[in-house]
């Protein structure tokens, strides 16, 4: 995989690093930590060693006194190592641990106390078109998505297609998470129809014909392996009723394409609208997620059907957006910017688009999709 630079910026303690499959964590971590101490989970000698005999870290160390940093790769496979790394954490100051997880459903119980003021958790993200440059690639984006081992890929398609099946085998089947992947599968494709959409888990049940409490947990498997994520609603000083179901998003596009159904029956219209709104969700969500101070993503529905597709707030930042899949803007595409302004008079406005110019109407910034995309860099201010 092609080194580039990526905006996220590691803490100067010992931390957790998440992200998905793919995202490029390993090699990040390879190039920031050269002489680092690296325990490779996916490795299968490496594998077994260390679940039969955790506490072998320690003699690692003892072995490498020279080894101030130790990275421990994939830590869900093994999760038991975090009791050594607590207690390593605690006998020795000079030690710096990083663990990477594709998973978060094993970590839940251990990661707690660590995360208790000794290992701080930190994200890594499919790419930000700022971080490719000028290789970033719009149309390309849209249809493939930005997760790094399909970005430099020589065959995108093929390996987006493989990438699910990854999932399903090392992590869902392998690991037990459910008894019959078949419907898991189904429940993947039937979630496919709800990406960008308001989440209502009583017709992804009727729709895979199974209960809303396996939907619930197969919903919570998804998130827990960072395929997946929520977007709550904006109720902040609320003026008017607002629904109270959350968004969903698969975690990126590309792999939302690859899940979705394509037939007769689809409209194009409907998956490239949603693939355009996935496309900047995930870039949103990156932005806030590598801020050095807190931001929070949300979106604002009343229940009257006024809706504001994202509502980025944070201590420096309180901006609402809108997507359009469409190269010209007429004043209906405005009506809910301008609701939500009724009540935030504070928040900036903005409507993103696919023409080719920018626009000012009606006091709203009217912004090229792909060019709001370029210009996103982390502690930055988001100007239009």
């Amino acid at each position: 995989m092609e080194l580039r630079r990526r905006f996220f910026h590691p803490p100067a303690t010992s931390y957790l690093l998440f992200g998905p499959r793919g995202t490029g964590k390993s090699t990040y971590l390879r190039s920031f930590y050269p002489e680092a101490l690296w325990l490779d989970l996916l490795n299968p000698e490496t594998y077994r060693t260390y679940l039969t005999k955790p506490e072998r870290l320690v003699e690692l160390v003892n072995g490498n006194p020279g080894k101030s940093v130790v990275v421990i790769d994939e830590i869900q496979k093994v999760p038991e190592i975090l009791d050594v790394v607590h207690q390593l954490i605690e006998q020795r100051k000079d030690l710096h641990f990083i663990l990477t997880g594709s998973s978060a459903r094993k970590l839940r119980r251990g990661a707690a106390n660590l995360l208790a003021g000794r290992l701080l958790a930190t994200s890594l993200h499919p790419f930000m078109a700022g971080e490719l440059g000028e290789d970033f690639d719009f149309d390309a984006a849209l249809r493939y998505g930005l997760t790094p081992l399909i970005v430099e890929s020589s065959n995108a398609q093929a390996r987006l297609s493989a990438y699910l099946t990854l999932y399903l085998k090392e992590e869902v089947q392998a690991e037990g998470l459910v008894r019959n992947t078949g419907n898991f599968s189904r429940f993947l494709e039937a979630m496919s129809f709800s990406h960008g959409c308001v989440l209502t888990i009583s017709e992804v049940a009727r729709e895979c014909e199974v209960g809303r409490k396996t939907v619930e947990g197969y919903l919570d498997i998804l998130e827990d392996l960072l395929l997946a994520f929520r977007v709550p609603v904006f109720s902040k000083r609320a003026k008017r009723n607002l629904i109270k179901h959350e968004k969903f998003y698969y975690f990126d596009t590309g792999v939302f394409r690859s899940i979705r159904p394509k037939g007769p029956l689809d409209r194009i219209e409907e998956i490239e609208g949603v693939a355009l709104e996935g496309l900047i969700a995930q870039h949103l969500r990156a932005w806030c997620a590598y801020q050095q101070k807190p931001h929070e993503l949300y979106y604002w529905r009343t229940k009257s059907g006024n809706e504001v597709d994202f509502i980025i707030y944070g201590e420096e930042t309180f901006m609402a957006l809108e997507v359009k899949r469409a190269s010209k803007i007429n004043n209906n595409d405005l009506k809910s910017l301008k609701s939500f302004r009724e009540d935030y008079p504070e928040a900036e406005l903005g409507l993103l688009y696919l023409g080719e110019e920018k626009l000012e109407i009606s006091g709203i910034a009217c912004i090229p999709c792909s060019h709001f995309l370029k210009q996103l860099y982390p502690n930055k201010t988001i100007s239009f």
